[in-house]
């Protein structure tokens, strides 16, 4: 077994780590018949780069500088292109339909355990989404009662994997990076948390390789129920 690590709080993506986007697929299925699965994996694929493509196009804060759309229209976008590239034409309320049900993803069925027996720990959510998205969600799973507190990488106007957005949850934490656990589904987002300095861990639950781009994550495990275990 491996060697415990000293952590003093924990900080947790939130899509695809605490609650299973993929749960969208249903609606997506019964609104486009035989697509529902394809939909879904092109949406979020989609969403991810849309989020690095307009931090990239912000720059550096010059004049030139490109709005950021938050996390809300990004996910508007990034479904009217999956949409588009499938061939399927929806209505303006179906499509509504379709990212409300952000608001209502499935959280994974070992979360709530899993943050339960981190306590007392500090248990914070830091996330793309925004606090409109992502409070909803968190009270509709009943994650709150296992939570502390959310933050969104709206309050640095970037997004993950930027270094600023890393920070926020330090400066909030008041604990030395190191002392943080960061635990995220995506292996990039690990990756930059390891980067910016936070012991990281990555929820593997595909078995996919490790990405190159990067310092590996402090532990590699397949769910969360597999995270209380290492930690001192």
């Amino acid at each position: 077994m491996p060697a415990t690590l000293a952590i003093d709080a924990l900080v947790f993506d939130a899509y695809g780590t605490l609650f299973d986007v993929h749960s969208v697929t249903a609606a997506a299925e019964r609104l486009a018949p035989g697509r529902g699965a394809a939909l879904s994996q092109l949406w979020r694929t989609k969403q991810l780069e849309y989020t690095w493509l307009s931090s990239l196009m912000a720059g550096d804060g010059g004049a030139a500088r490109a709005p950021r759309p938050d996390f809300a229209a990004v996910t508007a976008q990034a479904l009217d292109y999956a949409l588009a590239a499938l061939g399927v034409d929806l209505a303006a309320a179906q499509r509504a339909e379709l990212r409300g049900a952000y608001l209502t993803l499935t959280a994974f069925p070992d979360a709530a355990a899993a943050l339960s027996a981190l306590a007392p720990r500090p248990r914070w959510i830091l996330s793309n989404g925004t606090l409109a998205m992502l409070e909803p969600l968190v009270r509709h799973t009943g994650l709150d009662r296992h939570l502390d507190g959310v933050l969104s990488v709206d309050a640095a106007d970037v997004y993950k994997p930027s270094p600023r957005v890393y920070r926020l949850a330090a400066d909030r934490l008041r604990v030395p990076p190191a002392r943080i656990g960061f635990v995220s589904s995506n292996g990039w987002d690990a990756i930059g948390a390891k980067a910016f300095g936070f012991t990281a861990f990555w929820i593997n639950r595909g078995g996919a390789p490790v990405d190159r781009h990067g310092p590996l994550p402090d532990r590699i495990i397949a769910t969360l129920a597999d995270l209380p275990p290492l930690l001192a």
